[in-house]
């Protein structure tokens, strides 16, 4: 079983199934319902004949009645792709628990429910494994590193069924969390790489510098239906060390000394909330939904109350 998520929660996850509230548009046949019309037993609507129309669907009673030609237009069931962008940037390994095991949980309950309906998933990390790689370290093979993070990147990026579920999950598992992301750019490639638009997941902090407005527009503009979990640390809401501190960037590794007194609390999480205000007001206008999770927050109440309550699935 997964080392993600327990037996049970995944036999709850079972039940569930996600809802497109736009139509996939991919060519590849599965088991989600189109609108593009097909040779299903689904049934959809009549059209007037015209020459050249396969006989074998005329609707030959309507002719009795009308004494006029209609073809028989049916719903194909294609397949549903489910785009989940994943921040493995240094800033995700901070927090206990991490944000990026918070996140590869997430991506992972996601992924299964997509998995047992039939829809096709791809894990995006960014940064890439080439971005993730730290030569520096001691020990470290920096070229093995990334010859093993790009084969797990290779083997997530496209997964279908439910019997891949496994390795779906050890690839997940086996992910790291490295390096600097450039938020913007990773979404903004990951539209335009899509052959077909579906349901897009970001899983982030958010916490880049450039900011995310481009990014996630990118992908709205492209045509996803899209679902944003931003993912912070207990101690990034609210924080349990004072005095004088030396704080350094995890991503750049710029430092800067600050006093901290608890006198500033206050205004640290009033800034801390506005931002958070500022992006939920920021997707809901574009049609986005929006999930705010720490990361020791109970999973379950996130995957079966929230996404639920918000039809993201059921």
């Amino acid at each position: 079983m997964s080392s993600l998520l327990t037996p049970e929660l995944l036999r709850r996850l079972e039940q569930f199934q996600l809802l497109a509230a736009r139509r996939a548009k991919s060519s590849a046949k599965g088991d989600r319902r189109s609108r593009a019309r097909g040779q299903s037993v689904e049934f959809a609507d009549h059209r007037s004949y015209v020459p050249g129309d396969d006989f074998r669907y005329l609707d030959w009673n309507l002719f009795g009645r009308l004494d006029k030609l209609f073809l028989k237009l049916y719903e194909e069931e294609r397949e549903l792709p489910v785009r989940i962008f994943l921040d493995a940037s240094e800033s995700m390994t901070f927090g206990e628990p991490r944000k990026f095991d918070f996140a590869r949980q997430v991506a992972a309950a996601i992924g299964y429910v997509a998995l047992c309906g039939f829809d096709r998933v791809s894990v995006v990390p960014f940064p890439n494994a080439q971005g993730r790689s730290q030569p520096t370290q001691p020990g470290n093979n920096p070229a093995a590193s990334y010859q093993q993070q790009s084969a797990i990147e290779g083997a997530l990026r496209a997964v279908r069924s439910k019997k891949s579920s496994m390795q779906f999950f050890q690839n997940l598992n086996a992910l790291t969390a490295a390096g600097g992301a450039d938020f913007n750019e990773a979404l903004r490639r990951g539209a335009l790489e899509a052959r077909h638009t579906g349901l897009a997941i970001v899983l982030s902090d958010f916490l880049d510098p450039a900011g995310y407005e481009a990014g996630l527009t990118a992908l709205v503009g492209r045509g996803f239906q899209v679902n944003v979990v931003q993912i912070l640390a207990p101690e990034e809401l609210t924080p349990t060390t004072f005095g004088d501190l030396r704080l350094v960037d995890s991503e750049s590794g710029g430092l800067q000394e600050v006093t901290f007194g608890r006198y500033r609390m206050k205004a640290y999480q009033q800034t801390v909330q506005n931002f958070i205000q500022r992006l939920r007001e920021y997707t809901t206008k574009r049609g986005i939904n929006f999930f705010m999770a720490p990361s020791n927050m109970d999973l379950q109440d996130l995957l079966l109350k929230q996404l639920r309550k918000s039809e993201v699935w059921g």
